[in-house]
């Protein structure tokens, strides 16, 4: 059968952990640049087909399809790494050090993937300023726009909007990236993967790497945002809130409630062999 029981899943992610935390430098550049860029074109896939069909939801069908690419190519995303790395710690196997190395290393790849491909985008969309009325580079300066001046807005309160967005994200994207975890073919992992993630971007949530794209994208496009307004009003707090949902809420609830499991079996297994032994 193609099915991975839990207990064997989560023995799964402390071993990516670990794996992606032991990475060189510039492994973690080139993993961390190609996903930043693969999840650019899921965004303005998603918005085209937004656009083309009036209806959001068949954007948010066709969005997974870019993480697909990621975790099937053994990619670098830092918000699923929240979840992974963590637990690896846990078990001695990494140090803290080597956790936050990954996460910087991977959100610099981020970055310069992400901005790669908005610059890229932005030319081919704009036909190098040549098309002012396009649908989709409207669409984007909206979205950057509405990512950062409306938290702006509502002040304090927005702060806590956009971390709280943040958290329910991440949610389903961590999730996305361990049910890939649960089957041993390709297919199976990709239907698994797909639903956490359509789950997130149709209800509008904030992911860190999907805004490392949009907001530079829709700056380069003419959206009124600021640097200060990118990091300070979205970025920061996407990124903190992005982290706390992966650790704990899929993490580390899922290796307390499974890992012991096992831990419970294997002690038995020992208990019982020495019985045997004593009675003999």
């Amino acid at each position: 059968m193609s099915f991975v029981k839990t207990d064997q899943v989560v023995q799964g992610m402390i071993e990516a952990g670990e794996a992606k935390a032991k990475l060189s430098v510039i492994d973690m550049l080139i993993r961390g640049g190609l996903a930043g860029a693969l999840l650019g074109f899921g965004t303005t896939l998603a918005f085209t087909a937004e656009i083309q069909t009036g209806m959001g939801i068949f954007g948010a069908i066709l969005f997974p399809a870019c993480f697909v690419l990621v975790i099937l190519l053994g990619l670098e995303l830092v918000t699923g790494s929240f979840a992974l790395i963590p637990l690896a710690v846990l078990e001695k196997r990494v140090s803290v050090f080597q956790m936050l190395s990954n996460w910087f290393w991977v959100i610099i790849g981020h970055l310069i993937g992400a901005g790669l491909y908005a610059l890229l985008y932005v030319i081919a969309t704009t036909q190098l300023s040549h098309v002012t009325d396009n649908a989709i580079a409207a669409k984007i300066i909206a979205v950057a726009e509405a990512k950062t001046l409306l938290y702006a807005n509502l002040g304090s309160d927005g702060l806590i909007v956009v971390f709280v967005k943040a958290l329910l994200c991440n949610w389903m994207v961590t999730l996305g990236a361990v049910m890939a975890m649960t089957s041993t073919n390709t297919i199976g992992k990709i239907v698994a993967m797909w639903l956490p993630i359509l789950i997130f971007f149709a209800q509008g949530f904030e992911h860190a790497v999907v805004n490392m794209f949009v907001i530079p994208a829709g700056m380069m496009l003419g959206a009124d945002v600021s640097l200060a307004d990118w990091w300070l009003w979205n970025q920061l707090p996407v990124l903190f809130g992005n982290l706390v949902s992966g650790v704990v809420f899929t993490g580390l609830a899922l290796y307390f409630t499974h890992h012991k499991v096992k831990k419970k079996t294997s002690s038995m297994v020992v208990s019982e062999k020495e019985d045997y032994i004593a009675e003999t």
